[in-house]
C-alpha cells in the first residue's frame, strides 16, 4: 500500500485563529444591546427589593428601652366662694362683702336729707343729676330685666344726700316712710303675713288693723315687699334694710319645694301670681346680690317652673300643667321675672318670648290699642259679689301691662305704632285717689307709671302729674298706719295694706327702678 494514503492534506484557512479573533466595538455594542433588557430587570429587581427592605419597621424587633415617668400633683387652691347647701339657709343672715361697700356714702338712715327743690320733671335726663347719685356704680348698672342703667341719660337712682322733691311732703319721705312700715311689719320669720300684719308691728302699736288681706298672699305679697326694698338699693350684701331682704329671701328659699321648684303651694287661681312675683324677686336679689351662689339654684328652679307653667306657643294663665288658656296680667309677671333671670344669667327658655308677644297682637284691639284680659276687648277681671263695685273701665291695667311688656320684649314705638295707641288710651285714664267713687286701683297705677315713663315726653309728663298727686297725698301720716296707703282699690281685699303700700313705694321708686329700655340698651 502506498504511503500516498497517509499524506497529509494540509487545509490553509484564511479565518484568524480562535486567539486570534478581534472584537470591534460594534460587535461588543451589539453584545451588550442583546444583554441589556437582562440588565434593566435585574436592576429594577434590585430596587424593588431595597425598597422593601427599608420599609419594614426593624425598631419593633428592638427592645423598647425602658421608660420612667416620674408625676405630682398640686393640691387645688381653694375657691373663694363656695355654694353652701340648701339645708343651711340661715347662712343668707351672714352675707357680708369682705370688699369696702360698692355704695360707700349710702347714709339713708330716713331718707329726711335735705331735699333739693326740684320735682320729677326737672330731673328726668338730667345727666349732671344722675352722675351725682351716689348709686351710680357699675355693679348696679345692670338693672333687673332692661340692662342699662342705674344712672345715665334716661334714668337714675336717687339716695343718700340726694333726694328729690315732689308735692308735698317730698318723695324722698314718702318713700322712706314706705319702706320703713314695711320693714316695722316683717315677721321675725321674715315674711309679711297680709291677714293679721299688724301682729309683727315692732313699732310698739298691735291694734291697728284695718287693710288686712288674704293669708294665702303671704307668697306673693312678701315678694312684692322685697320688690320695694331692692327697688330703693337694698340687697343682701349692702344697703340700710340689707336683714330685711336677707330674712325675707331666707324665707322665700324655705317656701320652695326643691322638686318642682314652686315656690308656695299650688292652691287657688292666684298661685301662679304669686310664684311670679317671688320668683321675680329671687332673681332680681340675686343678681342685685352680685349673682350670690346662695340664690342661683332657688332662682334657676324658680324660672324653671315658670317654663313649665306655659302654654306651647303661647302665654300662661292659672294652671300647671297648661290648658291652653291665656291672659294677659298673668303673662305679664312671668315676662318679667325671665327677663330678670336672663340678666343674671339664667337659664331662660326665649321661645316664650314670641310667644308672649303673639298673645298680647291676638288680644289688642288695633283702632283703641286697648288690650284684653283673656280675649280680644275684654277689660280687667272681677270677682262677682267680692270687687265687681270697682268699674274695670275706670282703668286700663291691661293695657298698661301689655305696653311695658313690649318695651322689655325690644319693641320701640317709632316701629310699632300700636304702643302710642296704648299709652294715648292710658292718659284717659289718669291716676286719681278716689276711695268714694270706686275709682283707685294701685295695680294699674303701677304698670301705668314704668309703662309711661318708658314712653316718657308728654305721654309721661301728663301721667306723672297725677301719679304724684294721687300716691303722694294718700299716704297715712297718722299712727300705725303712717307710711303705709290704705288698700282701696279691686285687689286690697286680697293683698291687704302690705299690698297697698309695696305698690305705691315701688311707683315712687319708677326714675330709678328701670331705665328707660331703648336709652339703655
Amino acid at each position: 500500500m502506498s504511503d500516498d494514503r497517509y499524506k497529509h492534506i494540509q487545509i490553509e484557512s484564511t479565518l484568524p485563529k480562535a486567539w486570534e479573533q478581534e472584537e470591534t466595538f460594534n460587535d461588543v455594542l451589539y453584545d451588550w444591546m442583546q444583554r441589556a433588557p437582562w440588565f434593566a430587570i435585574s436592576a429594577a429587581a434590585h430596587v424593588v427589593a431595597i425598597m422593601l427592605i427599608a420599609a419594614i419597621p426593624w425598631n419593633l424587633f428592638e427592645k423598647p428601652d425602658e421608660v420612667i415617668i416620674e408625676a405630682s400633683v398640686d393640691q387645688a387652691p381653694e375657691e373663694v366662694v363656695e355654694d353652701p347647701p340648701e339645708e343651711e339657709p340661715e347662712e343668707i343672715e351672714e352675707i357680708e362683702s369682705e370688699e369696702e361697700p360698692i355704695i360707700q356714702d349710702y347714709e339713708v338712715s330716713d331718707h329726711n336729707e335735705t331735699d333739693v327743690d326740684q320735682d320729677f320733671e326737672t330731673t328726668d335726663g338730667d345727666p349732671d343729676m344722675m352722675s351725682n347719685s351716689p348709686f351710680d356704680q357699675k355693679a348696679f348698672n345692670n338693672v333687673i330685666g332692661v340692662g342699662g342703667g342705674a344712672g345715665g341719660k334716661y334714668g337714675g337712682r336717687f339716695g343718700g344726700k340726694r333726694n328729690l322733691r315732689a308735692g308735698g311732703g317730698g318723695t324722698a319721705e314718702a318713700l322712706a316712710a314706705g319702706l320703713e312700715w314695711l320693714k316695722n311689719h316683717q315677721s321675725p320669720d321674715g315674711y309679711w303675713d297680709v291677714d293679721e300684719y299688724w301682729i309683727n308691728n315692732v313699732s310698739g302699736g298691735t291694734e291697728a288693723s284695718e287693710g288686712a288681706g288674704s293669708h294665702a298672699q303671704d307668697v306673693g305679697m312678701t315678694g312684692l315687699a322685697l320688690l320695694a326694698f331692692l327697688g330703693d338699693g337694698h340687697t343682701l350684701r349692702e344697703g340700710l334694710y340689707k336683714e330685711v331682704v336677707s330674712k325675707g329671701i331666707k324665707w322665700m328659699r324655705d317656701q320652695q319645694d326643691p322638686e318642682t321648684g314652686l315656690i308656695g303651694d299650688d292652691i287657688g287661681h292666684s298661685f301662679l301670681y304669686d310664684h311670679g312675683i317671688a320668683s321675680l324677686a329671687v332673681c332680681e336679689a340675686y343678681v342685685l346680690s352680685l349673682k350670690t351662689p346662695l340664690l342661683k339654684s332657688t332662682a334657676q328652679k324658680s324660672i324653671n317652673y315658670i317654663s313649665r307653667a306655659r302654654n306651647p306657643y303661647g302665654a300662661w294663665r292659672y294652671d300647671v300643667p297648661p290648658l291652653g288658656e291665656n291672659d294677659t296680667s298673668v303673662t305679664g309677671w312671668m315676662i318679667f321675672a325671665l327677663k330678670s333671670a336672663e340678666e343674671g344669667g339664667l337659664k331662660v327658655d326665649k321661645e316664650a318670648y314670641s310667644g308672649a308677644l303673639t298673645w298680647f297682637d291676638e288680644v289688642t284691639e288695633p283702632g283703641t290699642g286697648r288690650m284684653g284680659y283673656d280675649r280680644l276687648g275684654s277689660m280687667s277681671s272681677r270677682v262677682a259679689n267680692v270687687n265687681d263695685q270697682y268699674p274695670p273701665e275706670k282703668g286700663e291695667a291691661m293695657t298698661s301691662v301689655g305696653l311695658l311688656c313690649r318695651f322689655f320684649l325690644g319693641q320701640d314705638p317709632k316701629d310699632e305704632a300700636i304702643m302710642e295707641k296704648h299709652a294715648d288710651l292710658l292718659l284717659k285714664t289718669l291716676p286719681e285717689w278716689d276711695p268714694e267713687g270706686f275709682g283707685c286701683d294701685m295695680y294699674y297705677w303701677y304698670y301705668g307709671s314704668y309703662a309711661m315713663y318708658q314712653m316718657g315726653g308728654n305721654h309721661w309728663k301728663k301721667w306723672k302729674t297725677s301719679m304724684e298727686k294721687a300716691v303722694l297725698d294718700s299716704q297715712r301720716k297718722d299712727g300705725d298706719y303712717k307710711g303705709s296707703w290704705d288698700p282701696v282699690g279691686p285687689w286690697g281685699y286680697s293683698g291687704g295694706r302690705v299690698y297697698s303700700t309695696a305698690l305705691m313705694v315701688l311707683c315712687l321708686e319708677v326714675y330709678f327702678r328701670y331705665a328707660r329700655v331703648l336709652g339703655a340698651r
